[in-house]
Protein backbone atom coordinates (compact mmCIF):
# COMPACT_ATOMS: atom_id res chain seq x y z
CA UNK A 1 0.00 0.00 0.00
CA UNK A 2 1.33 3.36 -0.81
CA UNK A 3 2.13 6.04 1.96
CA UNK A 4 -0.49 8.28 0.27
CA UNK A 5 -2.99 5.21 0.83
CA UNK A 6 -2.25 4.84 4.26
CA UNK A 7 -2.55 8.32 5.17
CA UNK A 8 -6.20 7.74 3.91
CA UNK A 9 -7.22 4.70 5.32
CA UNK A 10 -7.80 3.60 8.99
CA UNK A 11 -7.30 0.34 10.27
CA UNK A 12 -10.55 -0.34 12.58
CA UNK A 13 -10.76 -3.58 14.84
CA UNK A 14 -14.37 -4.42 15.62
CA UNK A 15 -15.42 -6.58 18.34
CA UNK A 16 -19.05 -8.76 18.97
CA UNK A 17 -21.47 -6.41 20.02
CA UNK A 18 -22.38 -7.00 23.41
CA UNK A 19 -20.84 -10.40 23.50
CA UNK A 20 -17.48 -8.88 25.09
CA UNK A 21 -14.97 -11.16 22.70
CA UNK A 22 -12.17 -10.34 20.60
CA UNK A 23 -12.92 -9.86 17.20
CA UNK A 24 -12.13 -12.51 14.67
CA UNK A 25 -8.50 -12.28 12.88
CA UNK A 26 -8.39 -11.34 9.49
CA UNK A 27 -8.37 -14.91 7.41
CA UNK A 28 -10.12 -16.52 10.26
CA UNK A 29 -12.47 -19.60 8.06
CA UNK A 30 -16.18 -19.40 7.77
CA UNK A 31 -16.83 -22.30 9.58
CA UNK A 32 -15.19 -21.05 12.68
CA UNK A 33 -17.06 -17.94 12.64
CA UNK A 34 -20.53 -19.66 11.98
CA UNK A 35 -20.07 -22.51 14.88
CA UNK A 36 -19.55 -18.80 17.21
CA UNK A 37 -22.57 -17.49 15.23
CA UNK A 38 -24.21 -21.12 16.02
CA UNK A 39 -23.44 -20.88 19.62
CA UNK A 40 -23.92 -17.19 20.91
CA UNK A 41 -26.34 -16.19 18.64
CA UNK A 42 -24.09 -13.77 16.94
CA UNK A 43 -21.69 -13.08 13.96
CA UNK A 44 -18.24 -11.79 14.50
CA UNK A 45 -17.33 -9.17 11.72
CA UNK A 46 -13.57 -9.40 11.07
CA UNK A 47 -11.66 -6.88 11.17
CA UNK A 48 -11.48 -4.67 7.74
CA UNK A 49 -9.88 -1.61 6.37
CA UNK A 50 -12.09 1.27 5.66
CA UNK A 51 -11.34 4.15 3.99
CA UNK A 52 -10.58 7.02 6.02
CA UNK A 53 -11.15 11.00 4.97
CA UNK A 54 -9.75 13.61 7.09
CA UNK A 55 -11.00 16.91 5.68
CA UNK A 56 -13.36 18.51 7.76
CA UNK A 57 -12.77 20.44 11.00
CA UNK A 58 -16.58 19.69 12.23
CA UNK A 59 -18.96 16.91 11.10
CA UNK A 60 -22.83 17.37 11.94
CA UNK A 61 -24.86 13.73 11.43
CA UNK A 62 -28.65 14.59 11.09
CA UNK A 63 -29.65 17.62 8.41
CA UNK A 64 -32.67 18.44 10.18
CA UNK A 65 -33.62 21.64 11.18
CA UNK A 66 -31.19 21.66 14.08
CA UNK A 67 -28.21 19.81 11.73
CA UNK A 68 -28.78 21.68 8.75
CA UNK A 69 -28.86 25.06 10.42
CA UNK A 70 -25.29 24.01 12.60
CA UNK A 71 -23.62 23.28 9.27
CA UNK A 72 -24.66 26.04 8.06
CA UNK A 73 -23.12 27.89 10.59
CA UNK A 74 -20.29 26.55 11.78
CA UNK A 75 -18.99 26.83 7.75
CA UNK A 76 -20.48 30.81 7.88
CA UNK A 77 -17.48 30.93 11.23
CA UNK A 78 -15.34 29.63 8.84
CA UNK A 79 -14.89 25.65 9.51
CA UNK A 80 -14.86 22.92 7.05
CA UNK A 81 -18.13 20.92 7.43
CA UNK A 82 -19.63 17.48 6.27
CA UNK A 83 -22.93 16.94 6.98
CA UNK A 84 -24.42 13.56 6.83
CA UNK A 85 -28.16 12.50 5.88
CA UNK A 86 -29.57 9.46 5.97
CA UNK A 87 -32.47 10.48 3.84
CA UNK A 88 -32.69 12.08 0.35
CA UNK A 89 -33.20 15.64 1.53
CA UNK A 90 -32.21 18.44 3.67
CA UNK A 91 -34.76 19.51 6.57
CA UNK A 92 -35.69 16.16 8.32
CA UNK A 93 -39.17 16.25 9.82
CA UNK A 94 -39.77 19.45 7.91
CA UNK A 95 -39.66 17.88 4.50
CA UNK A 96 -38.94 14.19 4.64
CA UNK A 97 -41.33 14.31 7.59
CA UNK A 98 -43.69 16.70 6.32
CA UNK A 99 -43.76 18.17 9.74
CA UNK A 100 -46.41 21.12 8.26
CA UNK A 101 -45.79 23.73 10.83
CA UNK A 102 -42.93 25.88 12.48
CA UNK A 103 -43.56 26.69 15.86
CA UNK A 104 -41.64 28.77 18.51
CA UNK A 105 -40.02 30.81 15.24
CA UNK A 106 -39.92 33.97 16.22
CA UNK A 107 -36.32 34.19 16.66
CA UNK A 108 -33.46 36.38 15.48
CA UNK A 109 -30.67 34.73 13.31
CA UNK A 110 -30.93 31.99 10.88
CA UNK A 111 -35.05 31.90 11.97
CA UNK A 112 -35.28 35.14 10.48
CA UNK A 113 -33.21 34.26 7.67
CA UNK A 114 -35.12 31.51 7.02
CA UNK A 115 -38.69 33.46 7.48
CA UNK A 116 -37.48 36.20 4.78
CA UNK A 117 -36.07 33.33 2.13
CA UNK A 118 -39.49 31.68 2.79
CA UNK A 119 -41.35 35.08 1.99
CA UNK A 120 -39.21 35.29 -1.32
CA UNK A 121 -40.28 32.49 -2.94
CA UNK A 122 -43.60 32.75 -1.81
CA UNK A 123 -43.42 29.67 0.19
CA UNK A 124 -44.81 30.86 3.47
CA UNK A 125 -48.50 31.01 4.39
CA UNK A 126 -49.97 32.89 7.20
CA UNK A 127 -46.84 35.67 6.47
CA UNK A 128 -48.31 37.96 9.47
CA UNK A 129 -47.13 35.28 12.25
CA UNK A 130 -43.20 35.01 12.29
CA UNK A 131 -43.75 32.40 15.31
CA UNK A 132 -46.17 29.47 14.33
CA UNK A 133 -46.93 29.32 10.20
CA UNK A 134 -47.21 26.62 7.62
CA UNK A 135 -44.31 26.10 4.51
CA UNK A 136 -44.15 24.51 0.95
CA UNK A 137 -42.18 21.60 1.83
CA UNK A 138 -40.65 21.32 -1.53
CA UNK A 139 -39.22 25.07 -1.75
CA UNK A 140 -37.85 24.54 1.77
CA UNK A 141 -35.89 21.80 0.51
CA UNK A 142 -34.18 23.26 -2.59
CA UNK A 143 -33.52 27.01 -0.31
CA UNK A 144 -31.73 24.93 2.31
CA UNK A 145 -29.43 23.01 -0.52
CA UNK A 146 -28.72 26.48 -1.91
CA UNK A 147 -27.48 27.87 1.40
CA UNK A 148 -25.39 24.85 2.25
CA UNK A 149 -24.03 24.80 -1.50
CA UNK A 150 -23.33 28.67 -0.71
CA UNK A 151 -21.75 28.28 2.51
CA UNK A 152 -19.62 25.61 1.58
CA UNK A 153 -20.98 22.65 3.25
CA UNK A 154 -19.94 19.36 1.70
CA UNK A 155 -23.79 17.30 2.79
CA UNK A 156 -24.36 13.75 1.27
CA UNK A 157 -27.15 12.41 1.50
CA UNK A 158 -28.19 8.39 2.11
CA UNK A 159 -25.19 8.16 4.85
CA UNK A 160 -25.90 6.94 7.79
CA UNK A 161 -23.36 6.72 11.05
CA UNK A 162 -23.08 3.35 12.11
CA UNK A 163 -19.89 3.33 14.23
CA UNK A 164 -18.13 5.91 16.82
CA UNK A 165 -14.74 5.58 17.68
CA UNK A 166 -13.13 7.33 20.76
CA UNK A 167 -9.43 8.07 21.84
CA UNK A 168 -9.75 7.82 25.92
CA UNK A 169 -12.91 10.22 26.02
CA UNK A 170 -12.51 12.33 23.10
CA UNK A 171 -14.40 11.09 19.95
CA UNK A 172 -12.28 11.21 17.07
CA UNK A 173 -13.62 8.96 14.09
CA UNK A 174 -17.28 7.98 12.72
CA UNK A 175 -17.86 5.37 10.50
CA UNK A 176 -21.21 6.00 7.88
CA UNK A 177 -22.71 3.43 6.11
CA UNK A 178 -23.96 4.23 2.32
CA UNK A 179 -24.21 3.58 -1.46
CA UNK A 180 -20.45 4.01 -1.43
CA UNK A 181 -20.29 1.22 1.40
CA UNK A 182 -18.91 1.93 4.79
CA UNK A 183 -15.96 5.33 4.96
CA UNK A 184 -14.44 6.40 8.20
CA UNK A 185 -14.23 10.01 8.89
CA UNK A 186 -12.35 11.91 11.69
CA UNK A 187 -12.50 15.64 12.78
CA UNK A 188 -11.85 17.15 15.49
CA UNK A 189 -15.31 18.45 16.36
CA UNK A 190 -18.70 16.15 16.20
CA UNK A 191 -22.62 17.42 16.56
CA UNK A 192 -25.38 14.84 17.47
CA UNK A 193 -27.67 16.18 15.19
CA UNK A 194 -29.75 12.85 14.63
CA UNK A 195 -32.80 13.76 16.71
CA UNK A 196 -32.84 10.28 18.54
CA UNK A 197 -28.93 10.84 19.98
CA UNK A 198 -27.72 7.65 17.23
CA UNK A 199 -23.94 9.10 17.11
CA UNK A 200 -24.23 9.67 20.96
CA UNK A 201 -25.50 6.26 21.86
CA UNK A 202 -22.89 4.77 19.44
CA UNK A 203 -20.56 6.61 21.13
CA UNK A 204 -20.72 5.79 24.35
CA UNK A 205 -23.39 8.79 25.69
CA UNK A 206 -25.71 7.79 28.49
CA UNK A 207 -29.58 8.52 28.04
CA UNK A 208 -33.01 8.61 28.78
CA UNK A 209 -36.26 8.56 27.20
CA UNK A 210 -39.95 9.32 27.66
CA UNK A 211 -40.90 9.35 31.30
CA UNK A 212 -38.96 6.48 32.52
CA UNK A 213 -36.02 4.21 31.56
CA UNK A 214 -37.79 2.15 29.35
CA UNK A 215 -41.00 4.72 28.39
CA UNK A 216 -43.89 5.62 28.03
CA UNK A 217 -42.91 7.80 25.23
CA UNK A 218 -44.73 10.24 23.52
CA UNK A 219 -46.23 8.54 19.96
CA UNK A 220 -45.04 8.62 16.57
CA UNK A 221 -47.23 10.40 13.74
CA UNK A 222 -47.06 10.08 10.08
CA UNK A 223 -47.77 12.80 8.25
CA UNK A 224 -49.17 13.62 4.82
CA UNK A 225 -50.23 15.96 2.03
CA UNK A 226 -53.73 16.41 0.80
CA UNK A 227 -55.13 18.47 -2.03
CA UNK A 228 -59.12 19.39 -1.98
CA UNK A 229 -61.64 20.18 -4.14
CA UNK A 230 -62.59 23.64 -2.29
CA UNK A 231 -60.53 24.08 0.61
CA UNK A 232 -62.71 26.92 1.59
CA UNK A 233 -65.48 24.24 2.36
CA UNK A 234 -63.19 22.91 5.01
CA UNK A 235 -62.90 25.71 6.88
CA UNK A 236 -64.44 24.80 9.84
CA UNK A 237 -62.01 21.74 10.03
CA UNK A 238 -59.28 23.21 8.44
CA UNK A 239 -56.24 25.89 10.56
CA UNK A 240 -55.76 28.89 8.08
CA UNK A 241 -53.29 31.38 8.53
CA UNK A 242 -55.49 33.92 9.43
CA UNK A 243 -58.41 33.35 10.69
CA UNK A 244 -61.96 35.09 10.09
CA UNK A 245 -64.46 36.94 12.17
CA UNK A 246 -66.39 34.75 14.35
CA UNK A 247 -64.67 31.40 13.05
CA UNK A 248 -64.32 28.59 14.80
CA UNK A 249 -61.23 28.40 17.55
CA UNK A 250 -58.10 25.31 16.77
CA UNK A 251 -59.49 23.11 19.57
CA UNK A 252 -63.08 23.06 17.82
CA UNK A 253 -61.60 22.38 14.25
CA UNK A 254 -60.18 19.13 15.81
CA UNK A 255 -63.14 17.91 17.43
CA UNK A 256 -65.32 18.67 13.66
CA UNK A 257 -61.91 16.40 12.27
CA UNK A 258 -62.12 13.87 14.45
CA UNK A 259 -66.16 13.77 14.58
CA UNK A 260 -66.17 13.47 10.80
CA UNK A 261 -63.50 10.36 11.26
CA UNK A 262 -65.98 8.65 13.86
CA UNK A 263 -68.66 9.06 11.10
CA UNK A 264 -66.95 7.05 8.77
CA UNK A 265 -66.85 4.23 11.15
CA UNK A 266 -63.08 4.71 12.37
CA UNK A 267 -62.20 6.45 15.92
CA UNK A 268 -58.53 8.05 14.71
CA UNK A 269 -55.52 6.78 16.63
CA UNK A 270 -54.49 10.76 17.18
CA UNK A 271 -58.27 12.11 18.42
CA UNK A 272 -57.13 15.60 18.66
CA UNK A 273 -56.04 15.41 14.43
CA UNK A 274 -55.34 18.80 12.72
CA UNK A 275 -54.89 19.78 9.30
CA UNK A 276 -53.30 22.61 8.06
CA UNK A 277 -53.52 25.66 4.88
CA UNK A 278 -50.60 25.26 2.44
CA UNK A 279 -51.69 27.13 -0.17
CA UNK A 280 -54.40 26.83 -2.61
CA UNK A 281 -56.08 23.42 -2.01
CA UNK A 282 -53.07 21.69 -0.66
CA UNK A 283 -53.14 20.92 2.98
CA UNK A 284 -50.96 18.90 5.72
CA UNK A 285 -52.65 16.53 7.71
CA UNK A 286 -51.60 15.47 11.28
CA UNK A 287 -54.41 12.27 11.97
CA UNK A 288 -52.84 9.56 13.71
CA UNK A 289 -50.48 8.74 16.29
CA UNK A 290 -48.47 5.18 17.23
CA UNK A 291 -47.77 4.09 20.49
CA UNK A 292 -44.70 3.02 22.26
CA UNK A 293 -42.12 2.58 19.79
CA UNK A 294 -38.42 3.20 19.95
CA UNK A 295 -37.22 4.96 17.46
CA UNK A 296 -33.74 3.16 17.48
CA UNK A 297 -35.50 -0.23 16.43
CA UNK A 298 -35.82 -0.43 12.54
CA UNK A 299 -38.53 -3.58 13.14
CA UNK A 300 -40.50 -1.18 15.39
CA UNK A 301 -40.37 2.02 13.34
CA UNK A 302 -41.03 -0.16 9.95
CA UNK A 303 -44.24 -1.85 11.28
CA UNK A 304 -44.91 1.44 13.10
CA UNK A 305 -45.18 3.28 9.23
CA UNK A 306 -46.84 0.34 7.67
CA UNK A 307 -49.90 0.93 9.98
CA UNK A 308 -49.58 4.45 10.25
CA UNK A 309 -49.97 4.86 6.16
CA UNK A 310 -52.57 1.90 6.19
CA UNK A 311 -54.82 4.41 8.56
CA UNK A 312 -54.05 7.56 7.02
CA UNK A 313 -55.33 5.50 3.69
CA UNK A 314 -58.38 4.58 5.28
CA UNK A 315 -59.34 8.01 6.61
CA UNK A 316 -58.84 9.92 3.89
CA UNK A 317 -60.82 7.49 1.85
CA UNK A 318 -63.86 7.49 4.74
CA UNK A 319 -63.64 11.57 4.53
CA UNK A 320 -64.18 11.31 0.61
CA UNK A 321 -66.62 8.61 0.69
CA UNK A 322 -68.95 11.21 3.35
CA UNK A 323 -69.07 13.36 0.44
CA UNK A 324 -70.07 17.67 0.83
CA UNK A 325 -67.28 19.66 1.70
CA UNK A 326 -64.85 16.58 1.58
CA UNK A 327 -66.04 15.63 -2.11
CA UNK A 328 -62.49 15.37 -4.46
CA UNK A 329 -60.31 15.11 -1.22
CA UNK A 330 -57.07 13.11 -2.43
CA UNK A 331 -54.07 12.07 -0.67
CA UNK A 332 -51.33 13.02 -2.16
CA UNK A 333 -48.02 11.71 -0.37
CA UNK A 334 -47.64 10.74 3.02
CA UNK A 335 -44.13 11.63 4.72
CA UNK A 336 -40.89 9.74 3.75
CA UNK A 337 -40.42 9.31 7.57
CA UNK A 338 -42.06 8.90 10.44
CA UNK A 339 -42.00 11.84 12.75
CA UNK A 340 -40.95 10.80 16.07
CA UNK A 341 -41.47 13.07 19.17
CA UNK A 342 -39.30 11.76 21.62
CA UNK A 343 -36.20 9.71 20.91
CA UNK A 344 -33.10 9.45 23.08
CA UNK A 345 -31.52 12.62 25.59
CA UNK A 346 -28.50 12.62 25.65
CA UNK A 347 -26.56 13.70 29.29
CA UNK A 348 -24.91 16.40 28.53
CA UNK A 349 -23.06 18.86 31.12
CA UNK A 350 -26.43 20.51 32.35
CA UNK A 351 -30.02 19.28 32.41
CA UNK A 352 -33.06 21.68 31.34
CA UNK A 353 -35.86 20.01 34.01
CA UNK A 354 -39.20 20.95 34.24
CA UNK A 355 -38.51 23.40 37.36
CA UNK A 356 -36.62 25.89 34.66
CA UNK A 357 -39.60 25.49 32.84
CA UNK A 358 -41.92 26.58 35.05
CA UNK A 359 -39.66 29.42 36.70
CA UNK A 360 -38.27 30.61 33.47
CA UNK A 361 -35.04 29.97 34.31
CA UNK A 362 -31.88 32.64 32.83
CA UNK A 363 -28.51 31.54 32.11
CA UNK A 364 -25.30 33.04 31.47
CA UNK A 365 -24.77 30.38 29.03
CA UNK A 366 -28.33 30.98 27.06
CA UNK A 367 -27.94 29.79 23.57
CA UNK A 368 -32.23 30.48 23.09
CA UNK A 369 -34.95 31.46 25.31
CA UNK A 370 -37.80 28.75 24.80
CA UNK A 371 -41.53 29.94 25.00
CA UNK A 372 -43.52 27.21 24.04
CA UNK A 373 -45.76 25.93 25.46
CA UNK A 374 -45.84 21.52 27.32
CA UNK A 375 -47.38 19.54 24.85
CA UNK A 376 -47.66 15.56 25.99
CA UNK A 377 -49.52 13.34 23.68
CA UNK A 378 -51.06 9.81 25.15
CA UNK A 379 -48.61 7.92 25.31
CA UNK A 380 -51.07 4.68 24.38
CA UNK A 381 -54.02 3.93 22.56
CA UNK A 382 -56.04 3.30 25.36
CA UNK A 383 -55.56 6.63 26.74
CA UNK A 384 -56.39 8.20 23.67
CA UNK A 385 -59.86 6.63 22.98
CA UNK A 386 -61.03 7.59 26.35
CA UNK A 387 -59.74 11.35 26.78
CA UNK A 388 -57.22 10.54 29.62
CA UNK A 389 -53.93 10.39 27.73
CA UNK A 390 -53.52 14.09 26.13
CA UNK A 391 -52.25 15.50 28.96
CA UNK A 392 -51.72 18.36 27.11
CA UNK A 393 -49.88 21.10 29.07
CA UNK A 394 -50.05 19.43 32.36
CA UNK A 395 -51.50 22.25 33.81
CA UNK A 396 -48.26 23.37 33.52
CA UNK A 397 -47.73 27.25 32.69
CA UNK A 398 -44.15 28.00 30.45
CA UNK A 399 -42.79 31.20 31.65
CA UNK A 400 -39.81 31.78 28.64
CA UNK A 401 -36.65 30.10 30.14
CA UNK A 402 -33.02 29.63 28.80
CA UNK A 403 -31.84 26.49 27.31
CA UNK A 404 -27.73 26.80 27.91
CA UNK A 405 -25.18 25.78 26.28
CA UNK A 406 -23.67 22.87 28.42
CA UNK A 407 -27.35 21.26 27.64
CA UNK A 408 -25.82 20.95 24.42
CA UNK A 409 -22.33 19.42 25.24
CA UNK A 410 -21.76 15.58 26.15
CA UNK A 411 -21.29 14.60 29.72
CA UNK A 412 -19.28 11.57 28.62
CA UNK A 413 -17.41 11.51 25.84
CA UNK A 414 -15.59 14.69 24.79
CA UNK A 415 -15.62 16.67 21.62
CA UNK A 416 -19.25 15.60 21.05
CA UNK A 417 -22.10 18.23 20.93
CA UNK A 418 -26.00 17.97 20.55
CA UNK A 419 -28.53 20.02 18.92
CA UNK A 420 -32.11 19.58 18.44
CA UNK A 421 -34.36 17.25 20.67
CA UNK A 422 -31.68 15.40 21.34
CA UNK A 423 -30.38 17.67 24.19
CA UNK A 424 -29.87 17.22 27.87
CA UNK A 425 -33.32 17.81 29.26
CA UNK A 426 -36.31 15.45 31.35
CA UNK A 427 -39.03 14.24 29.98
CA UNK A 428 -41.53 17.59 30.58
CA UNK A 429 -39.07 20.54 29.20
CA UNK A 430 -38.12 18.02 26.63
CA UNK A 431 -41.74 18.13 25.75
CA UNK A 432 -41.58 21.96 25.10
CA UNK A 433 -38.36 22.74 23.89
CA UNK A 434 -38.23 19.50 21.06
CA UNK A 435 -40.10 22.74 18.43
CA UNK A 436 -37.55 23.69 15.81
CA UNK A 437 -38.09 27.08 16.32
CA UNK A 438 -35.81 26.12 18.98
CA UNK A 439 -34.14 23.68 17.01
CA UNK A 440 -32.72 25.85 14.71
CA UNK A 441 -31.73 28.08 17.07
CA UNK A 442 -29.39 25.73 19.22
CA UNK A 443 -27.90 24.37 16.02
CA UNK A 444 -26.87 28.26 15.87
CA UNK A 445 -25.34 27.90 19.22
CA UNK A 446 -23.82 24.61 18.25
CA UNK A 447 -22.21 25.24 15.03
CA UNK A 448 -20.54 28.45 16.39
CA UNK A 449 -19.08 26.96 19.22
CA UNK A 450 -18.29 23.68 17.44
CA UNK A 451 -16.08 25.82 14.73
CA UNK A 452 -14.29 27.87 16.88
CA UNK A 453 -13.02 24.73 19.48
CA UNK A 454 -12.13 23.27 16.01
CA UNK A 455 -10.31 26.01 14.80
CA UNK A 456 -8.37 27.20 18.21
CA UNK A 457 -7.73 23.00 18.83
CA UNK A 458 -10.09 23.37 22.05
CA UNK A 459 -12.60 21.27 22.96
CA UNK A 460 -16.19 22.67 23.33
CA UNK A 461 -16.98 22.95 26.48
CA UNK A 462 -13.44 24.91 26.40
CA UNK A 463 -15.69 27.74 24.89
CA UNK A 464 -16.83 30.32 26.59
CA UNK A 465 -21.00 31.07 25.06
CA UNK A 466 -19.57 34.76 25.42
CA UNK A 467 -16.73 34.11 22.76
CA UNK A 468 -19.74 32.44 20.71
CA UNK A 469 -22.21 35.02 21.05
CA UNK A 470 -19.79 37.28 20.06
CA UNK A 471 -18.66 35.39 16.49
CA UNK A 472 -23.05 34.53 16.07
CA UNK A 473 -23.82 38.07 15.99
CA UNK A 474 -20.54 38.94 13.34
CA UNK A 475 -22.46 36.11 11.21
CA UNK A 476 -25.60 37.62 11.32
CA UNK A 477 -24.24 41.04 9.94
CA UNK A 478 -22.09 39.71 7.65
Amino acid sequence: MSAENSSRRLFLRTALAGGGLAPFALGASAQAQEAVAAKLGSFAVPACEVPLVEDADVIVCGAGPAGVTAAITAARAGARVRLFEWRGCLGGVWTAGLLGYFLDFDKPGFAKELRDSLDKRDARANTKSASAFCYDPEALKLLLEELCVEAGVKFQYHTKVSAAFKDGRRLTTVVTESKSGRQAWRAPVFIDATGDGDLGALAGCTFEIGEAADCPCQPLSLNALLIVKDVEALRKFVRFGVPLAGENSKGDKKKQIKDAIVKTGHFPSYANPTMFHVRDNLLFAMLNHEYGVKPWDAAELTAATVRARAEMNKMVAGLRGLGGPWEGLQLVATAEQIGVRDGRRLAGRFTVTKEDVIKGSRYDDAVVRATFGVDVHATSADHNKDGSGHRANMNIKVEPYDIPLRAMIARDVDGLMMAGRCISGDFISHSSYRVTGNSVAMGEGAGVIAALAAQSKRLPHEVPWSEGSAKLAEIRKA
